[in-house]
């Protein structure tokens, strides 16, 4: 098999188009042996931000992207398709498909690093409809997953007002890929580096460490442990002091002369132990080595950090940056919104109790005051016009082929900060942000009411007890 052979995975299984849902696959099969071919737009979006968030940073599209221009199916994997008893009573004719399976779409998104809100597409899809739903799953998990971590990344880089921010959650996330992606995330909403030596060569990330109590522990002496990682790496020695006494341990690199680039604080109270580290080390003329804290970090407790006075130059944040702990999931949603029919355009929309979503292609324009900053935005039509406001929605891939190269994920991060530099503060409030005003253009609401009574009408015109 091409793409996967036993337990082995090579680096085309990224752009299988197994990396799906079931249910993707039989529709998909439903729709060629019905020869429903026709073209179709789908948008993905979030419904609403989770708690506490006041905006969200978009983030994933160079994966999404690069996934649509090599998605196709390998031979193998179209027979153990075939193989699976819902493909039974499929003819040949729609595995022949799969084996020439490309995407071939359209592909419009706000690019990596813009803010978006509640209702308001990141992508939008149109593409022949097979194509547009096989996609989904691929496209749902890698935006959601990656604009979750970046979003999270915003609010700890905001907590720690201009201290440096490390992501050390590799260990904790679901999985290495996902450990890798965070990475990439987080460097996206502001983080300096990562502990992900992976994420460092694949994205050009920096990559930061220090060292574990295995290694402390590893040697009789911690003071020897200590003297022997800085000899290695004197330009990068980051000790861990906390592996038996902490200021024992400060004494210790003191004493012996040393001269770290920083020491690290990974348990205790930090502010007591930060401010007698810092006096300790300020007395013996260790004023530049900085002191770097980790150890279950995440935005609200760094800012409690500092409002007491911790004297603490860096964090090393895991778990709450790589999994989003406190809001792990978006609740991303891919809808169709947009069907051709008959040589014209067929508008779709769902009318059930608190997911009511919009009919039509969308654009969404972005307004600013006099000074820049946002003020507040308006979902649109595709085709509608605002001339004061700002499309945020761009044509990033037609026919199948990316329109421009990635930009440089440095160039994202400062998208990012800058527009999040933008946002009035109180959208960027760590606990009750103030809610940013997004609504919906006249054309598109109205549009909603002819979509919903055009759906109603058979209804009405039904006899009591019978089914439209």
């Amino acid at each position: 098999m091409a793409g996967l052979s036993g337990d082995k995975v090579d680096e085309r299984s990224r752009y299988s188009g197994l990396l799906t849902d079931l249910y993707e696959l039989t529709m998909a099969a439903a729709y060629f042996e019905l020869n429903l071919t026709a073209n179709a737009t789908f948008e993905l979006f979030v419904r609403s931000l989770p708690p506490e968030r006041g905006f969200l940073v978009a983030a994933g599209l160079e994966q999404a992207l690069d996934y649509l221009e090599h998605v196709h199916f390998d031979e193998a994997e179209v027979e153990y398709l075939r193989r699976q008893a819902p493909f039974q009573q499929i003819e040949g004719g729609f595995f022949e498909y799969l084996k020439r399976f490309r995407f071939t779409g359209e592909v419009w998104a706000v690019a990596e690093g813009t803010l978006i809100f509640g209702e308001e597409p990141l992508l939008r899809i149109t593409a022949p409809i097979i194509e547009a739903q096989i996609v989904e799953t691929f496209l749902l998990s890698t935006l959601s997953f990656e604009t979750m971590v970046a979003s999270k990344a915003a609010r700890v880089v905001s907590a720690a007002r201009g201290r440096s921010v490390v992501e050390f959650g590799s260990r904790r996330a679901h999985g290495p890929e996902a450990g890798v992606l965070a990475a990439r995330a987080a460097y996206i909403g502001g983080a300096t580096g990562t502990s992900n030596a992976e994420a460092g060569r694949r994205f050009h990330i920096p990559i930061l460490g220090t060292q574990a109590h295995s290694f402390v522990m590893a040697y009789p002496d911690e003071e020897d442990a200590f003297r022997k990682f800085q000899e290695l790496f004197p330009e990068h020695s980051v000790l861990l002091v906390d592996t038996y006494n902490t200021l024992a341990a400060i004494d210790k690199i003191i004493d012996s002369r040393l001269h770290p680039v920083a020491i690290r604080l990974d348990s205790g109270d930090l502010v007591a132990l930060s401010l007698e580290a810092r006096r300790r080390l300020n007395r013996a003329g260790l004023k530049d080595t900085e002191i770097f804290a980790s150890g279950d970090l995440d935005e609200y407790v760094i800012a409690d950090l500092l409002a007491r006075g911790a004297p603490i130059d860096a964090f090393g944040v895991g778990t709450a940056l790589a999994t989003s702990k406190d809001a792990p999931a978006l609740g991303a949603v891919y809808k169709l919104v947009e069907i051709e029919a008959h040589g014209a355009s067929a508008y779709r929309a769902k009318f059930s109790d608190e997911k009511i979503t919009h009919p039509g292609r969308k654009q969404v324009y972005r307004f600013h005051d006099e000074n820049g900053n946002f003020r507040g935005d308006i979902i649109a039509c595709a085709e509608e016009q605002f001339p004061d406001g700002e499309p945020i929605l761009r044509c990033v891939m037609r026919e199948g082929k990316r329109r421009e190269a990635a930009p440089d994920l440095g160039m994202i991060q400062r998208h990012a900060h800058e527009q999040i530099e933008r946002l009035g503060k109180g959208c960027r409030r760590l606990t009750k942000p103030d809610a940013y005003r997004v609504t919906f253009s006249e054309r598109l609401e109205a549009l909603l009411r002819l979509v919903r009574q055009t759906v109603r009408a058979p209804r009405e015109k039904a006899k009591p007890g019978q089914v439209a």
